[in-house]
C-alpha cells in the first residue's frame, strides 16, 4: 500500500515536538547544575556517536584556525556540541525566568551605555548579535532587564516547534517578526523608539554583498546596517558568553554610525565593521559559536 508521506512527516514533527516538551518538563524539575550534566551527556552523544555534522564542524574549525592541530580542533568541536546542547536545555528552562531578578541572576549586563543612547533620549536602536553563547536567553533576559525587544526570526520548519519557541521568546514581553516582515515592521519599531534585535552572522541567500568573515569571503546581511542608517538610531553589538558559575557575562559595543549616509556603500562599510567585531569574539571564544551551520555555502572568489 502506498504510504502517505505527508501524514508521516506530520506525525514525525508532532513526535519530535512531544519529546522536546517531555525533556522540558524533566529539566525544569531538576537543578541547573544537574541539567548542565544532562546537556554535556547529550552533547557528547551527538558528537561521538551521532556525529551530527561533525565533518562540517571540524572542517570549518580547521580552516578558521589553521595554526591548531587535529587534537585542538576536536577539543573545540566537542565543546561546541556541549554548548549547543546546553543552549537547548536552557531554552527549555526559560519559563523559570519570570522576573528581572531572575534574569539578573543569570545575566551580568551593564546596560548604562545602551540606555544613555536610547531610552534616555526617546530613541530606539538596532541590537546586533550572533549565534553565540545563548542568544535566546540573552534576548529574554535583556527584555526584562533593559527594555522589550522586537526579534527578527526565521520560521522553523516544524510547525509545532516553531509555535513553541516563539511562545518562549515572547512570554516576558518581547515580540517576534519573521524575516519577510522585517523591512516594514523593523522600521516601524525603530521609529517608535523600540529595540530591534537581529542575528547578523548568517549568510544572505539573496544578497549581493560579500566580504571576509573568519578568513573566507561570504555573503553578509546588510539588514542591521540598513535599519540603523535609515532610522538614524545607534547600532550596538551585544554578545553573551558563558562563565564558570553557569551564568553569562554580556559585552556591549557601539559601532559609530555618525560618519555614514544612507547609500548602499555606507551600509556595506558599516557591515564590514560589525562583521569584524563579530568575528573577533568568535576567534577569541570559538566554542561559543554555532559551527553546525554551513556558513560559507555562498562564497565569492572575486575581489570587491
Amino acid at each position: 500500500m502506498k504510504r502517505n508521506w505527508t501524514d508521516v512527516d506530520r506525525f514525525a514533527d508532532k513526535a519530535l515536538h512531544g519529546l522536546i516538551m517531555l525533556l522540558g518538563v524533566l529539566v525544569r524539575s531538576i537543578s541547573r547544575r544537574k541539567s548542565t550534566v544532562i546537556a554535556n551527556l547529550i552533547g557528547d552523544f551527538a558528537y561521538h556517536i551521532l556525529k551530527i555534522r561533525r565533518p562540517l564542524v571540524e572542517q570549518n574549525l580547521a580552516l578558521t584556525f589553521p595554526q591548531k592541530n587535529s587534537s585542538d580542533i576536536k577539543a573545540i568541536a566537542r565543546k561546541v556540541y556541549r554548548n549547543q546542547a546546553e543552549n537547548i536545555i536552557e531554552v527549555l528552562r526559560l519559563p523559570m525566568i519570570k522576573t528581572a531578578e531572575d534574569a539578573a541572576r543569570l545575566l551580568d549586563i551593564d546596560s548604562r551605555k545602551i540606555l544613555a543612547k536610547t531610552v534616555e533620549q526617546n530613541k530606539g536602536c538596532v541590537v546586533l548579535s550572533a549565534h553565540f553563547g545563548n542568544w535566546e536567553l540573552l534576548a529574554l533576559c535583556s527584555g526584562l532587564l533593559i527594555a522589550p525587544v522586537t526579534i527578527v526570526v526565521k520560521k522553523v520548519k516544524n510547525h509545532a516547534i516553531n509555535q513553541q519557541i516563539n511562545l518562549l521568546r515572547t512570554m516576558r514581553g518581547n515580540r517576534v517578526i519573521y524575516d519577510w516582515q522585517a523591512l516594514r515592521e523593523g522600521l516601524r519599531t525603530l521609529r517608535k523608539g523600540g529595540f530591534l534585535s537581529i542575528l547578523g552572522d548568517q549568510s544572505d541567500p539573496s544578497g549581493t554583498f560579500f566580504t571576509e568573515f573568519l578568513g573566507r569571503r561570504t555573503s553578509v546581511f546588510l539588514g542591521p546596517a540598513f535599519f540603523a542608517l535609515h532610522s538614524g538610531v545607534p547600532l550596538f553589538i551585544v554578545m553573551c558568553r558563558r562563565t564558570e558559575g553557569g551564568g553569562y557575562t554580556v559585552d556591549i559595543e557601539e559601532i559609530d554610525t555618525t560618519s555614514f549616509g544612507k547609500e548602499k556603500a555606507d551600509a556595506e562599510e558599516l557591515a564590514r565593521r560589525y562583521t569584524k567585531v563579530l568575528e573577533r569574539y568568535i576567534y577569541q571564544y570559538p566554542e561559543e559559536w554555532f559551527w553546525l551551520h554551513n556558513r560559507w555555502k555562498r562564497e565569492e572568489a572575486s575581489q570587491e
